[in-house]
């Protein structure tokens, strides 16, 4: 068993670490701010992220049932005509979206 003095010297390079690797980016943005790079991944970074997401999680679904295909292309379509209705407002889009799936897949 490792002493406590060497468990808190490692917690403590551990510490630092990852304190300075989630600043850093921070840091680096403020002078990027004007960037053009920095306004198109602002711009296409949500979007994509959400798409690698929601092709990862429903795959499964998809590809093993026919009926849960259409349940969630259909689930897919009111969560994008209530995130452009309602403001993009993400939360809300995903969540009624969500419960949409889930009733579709529960109800029928």
């Amino acid at each position: 068993m490792p002493s406590t003095s060497y468990l808190m010297s490692v917690l403590a390079i551990v510490f630092t670490i990852t304190l300075a690797l989630r600043a850093v980016p921070f840091a680096v943005l403020g002078r990027l701010r004007g960037s053009a790079l920095v306004r198109q991944l602002s711009a296409w970074m949500p979007v994509g992220i959400l798409l690698i997401l929601a092709v990862t999680a429903l795959h499964g679904t998809m590809t093993k049932d026919a009926h849960g295909a259409w349940y969630a292309l259909l689930s897919v379509a009111v969560t994008i005509g209530v995130h452009l209705a309602f403001g993009r407002r993400t939360i809300l889009s995903v969540g009624i979206g969500t419960g949409v799936y889930v009733i579709l897949l529960n109800a029928l």
